[in-house]
């Protein structure tokens, strides 16, 4: 059962095995750089290397949340839609994206009095996900 404790989550493959070894290959080419008797080309090389591979595992991870935040800001307009058959944009506009996202958590119930309450009180991300009283689990997001 997800709540507000326990709905953060990690990606093994990300976090426990490619940042770290990309980490271990970024801080190898600097003491490397520094300590082999090579060419500079050579270690300028393994410089960027390892900074493409930091940069790339960064993009890709980016590039999905993006992806994941569009899915959300269409997802609460249909499920505003929905319940009011009236169009987000105007609360849209008066949320930040965090709101936004914070929001999907709350059932259809409670939904339209915590966007109003978020609006007015301008809450925070954290301050509406504790709000929430009957928590909708999203599995999916990464």
């Amino acid at each position: 059962m997800q709540n507000y404790k326990n709905h953060l989550r990690l990606n093994p493959a990300h976090h426990f095995i490619l940042i770290p070894i990309v980490a271990t290959l970024f801080i190898w080419s600097i003491v490397y750089f520094f300590q082999s008797e090579n060419g500079f080309t050579e270690k300028i090389i393994f410089i960027l290397f390892s900074i493409s591979l930091i940069i790339v595992s960064m993009i890709t991870r980016v590039y999905a949340l993006k992806n994941q935040d569009r899915i959300i800001r269409l997802e609460m307009r249909q499920r505003y839609f929905e319940l009011t058959g009236k169009s987000f944009n105007d609360k849209e506009k008066q949320l930040r994206l965090g709101q936004i996202i914070a929001l999907r958590f709350a059932s259809n119930v409670e939904l339209l009095e915590l966007i109003e309450k978020s609006i007015k009180d301008n809450l925070t991300n954290k301050e509406i996900k504790l709000a929430v009283k009957d928590w909708q689990a999203d599995t999916n997001r990464i």
